[in-house]
C-alpha cells in the first residue's frame, strides 16, 4: 500500500519548482532532504517489487533536474541504503556564484521500520552507541562512494546528506574527508547524539546548565588525568575537523537530536563565564571514549563536532514521527532558528 506521502505532487516541496536558487539556503536544503526521501523510496519501491512506471522514487530528484547515477546496496540484506544523484542541468548564471551547484549527491537514509530491512539497520544503530559504525561493511561502501566520486571531481562539487541513520553515514563520511583535507557541503537531518538528553529530561534551565557545567569540569579531570591532550594543534583532530562546517538540522520534541541544541549552546555559556579552556578540553571527548581508552581502544566520539551551521525547527511537533520526519525539513513556514558555531 503507497502512502500520499511518498507522493511528490502532494507532499513534496512543489512550491520550489518554478523559482529554485542555488543561492537560497533554504531550497538547498529542501533539495537535499528531497534526494535522501527519494532514497527511502528507491528501499520502498524494492520491496514492494515495483516496476519503473509504478516507482514513487524518481519524482524526487527528477524534478530538480537531478538523474540517478548508481544505487548503494548493503551487502548484508541486499537493501539500498544510498544513491549517488547527478544534476543534469542548472542555469549558467548560478555557476558563476557561490556557492555553486554541485555535480553530485550522495545520499543515505535511515532506519525503515515494518521492512525485511529493518533488522539490518537496528544493528547499525546499536553500532552508532558503541563507535563502531566505521567497521561497518554498509558505511564502508558508502566512504568508498563518497571518495571516489570527490576523485572524480573534487570536493567542491560533491555533497553528502543524510537523515537518522543515514545522517551518522553523512556524519562520519564527512569527519573522514575531512581529516584528510576534503571539506564537503554536507546536509546532516535529526543526526543521533549518543548523550544523555539533558535538552529533554530537564526542564529547569538552572539545573540543566549546572549538570551540563558539572559533566565539562568532569570530563576535562579525566582527560587530563590521562595525559591526552595534544601539544602540536595540527596533530589534533579536532582541530582539523573545525575547518568543516556541516549543515545540521534538529528539532528541539526529537529526543534522537534535541542534545545538539545544548550541546553548542553550552560551549557559548561556558566562553562567557571565562572557562572557554575547560570546555575546549571537554568538548573533544565523551567520557565513553575515555573509558574505551584506559583498556587500549582509541575512539573518536562520532557525534561531536568542532563546528557546525546549525538549524532548529522551532514549529510545534504533534509527535516523536512528526519530530524526527524528514519532511519538516522542505516545509515551507518561518519558524527556523539558524546559526553558526564555529570551534575556536
Amino acid at each position: 500500500m503507497v502512502s500520499y506521502g511518498e507522493i511528490f505532487d502532494v507532499s513534496g516541496p512543489v512550491h520550489l519548482l518554478t523559482s529554485f536558487d542555488w543561492r537560497n539556503t533554504f531550497h538547498r536544503r529542501s533539495l537535499a532532504a528531497s534526494l535522501v526521501e527519494g532514497v527511502y523510496l528507491l528501499e520502498r519501491d524494492r520491496q514492494r517489487g515495483s516496476i519503473q512506471q509504478d516507482a514513487h522514487a524518481p519524482p524526487w530528484w527528477e524534478r530538480f533536474q537531478f538523474q540517478l547515477n548508481r544505487v548503494l546496496v548493503d551487502d548484508s540484506d541486499l537493501s539500498y541504503f544510498g544513491a549517488i544523484f547527478e544534476l543534469k542541468y542548472a542555469h549558467p548564471f548560478f555557476y558563476q556564484s557561490t556557492p555553486h551547484p554541485p555535480r553530485y549527491v550522495v545520499a543515505f537514509r535511515g532506519t525503515i521500520l515494518n521492512s525485511s530491512s529493518r533488522s539490518d539497520d537496528m544493528k547499525l544503530n546499536a553500532r552508532c552507541i558503541f563507535d563502531t559504525l566505521e567497521e561497518s561493511s554498509r558505511f564502508r561502501t558508502a566512504f568508498d562512494t563518497v571518495w571516489n566520486t570527490v576523485a572524480m571531481v573534487g570536493a567542491a562539487n560533491v555533497w553528502i546528506a543524510g537523515h537518522s541513520l543515514g545522517a551518522s553515514i553523512a556524519m562520519l563520511a564527512g569527519r573522514n574527508m575531512a581529516k584528510s583535507r576534503y571539506q564537503l557541503e554536507t546536509y546532516l537531518f535529526n543526526p543521533p547524539i549518543i548523550s544523555l538528553p539533558i535538552e529533554k529530561i530537564i526542564p529547569n534551565e538552572t539545573l540543566k546548565h549546572g549538570v551540563r557545567v558539572a559533566g565539562s569540569f568532569l570530563t576535562a579531570g579525566i582527560a587530563a588525568a590521562m595525559n591526552r591532550r595534544r601539544e602540536d594543534p595540527e596533530e589534533d583532530p579536532f582541530v582539523v575537523l573545525s575547518e568543516w562546517t556541516p549543515y545540521l538540522f534538529v528539532n528541539p520534541s526529537d529526543t534522537i537530536c534535541a542534545e545538539y541544541i545544548g550541546y553548542f549552546e553550552h560551549r557559548e555559556k561556558m566562553e562567557e563565564m571565562g572557562v572557554g579552556r575547560i570546555e575546549n578540553v571537554a568538548t573533544r571527548y565523551s567520557i565513553g571514549s575515555l573509558v574505551y581508552g584506559t583498556i587500549g581502544r582509541e575512539s573518536e566520539p562520532l557525534h561531536l563536532l568542532p563546528s557546525a551551521y546549525m538549524t532548529v525547527n522551532i514549529r510545534p511537533s504533534e509527535d516523536f514521527n512528526k519530530a524526527h520526519g524528514i519532511d519538516q525539513w522542505w516545509q515551507d513556514h518561518c519558524q527556523w532558528q539558524s546559526k553558526l558555531y564555529r570551534f575556536k
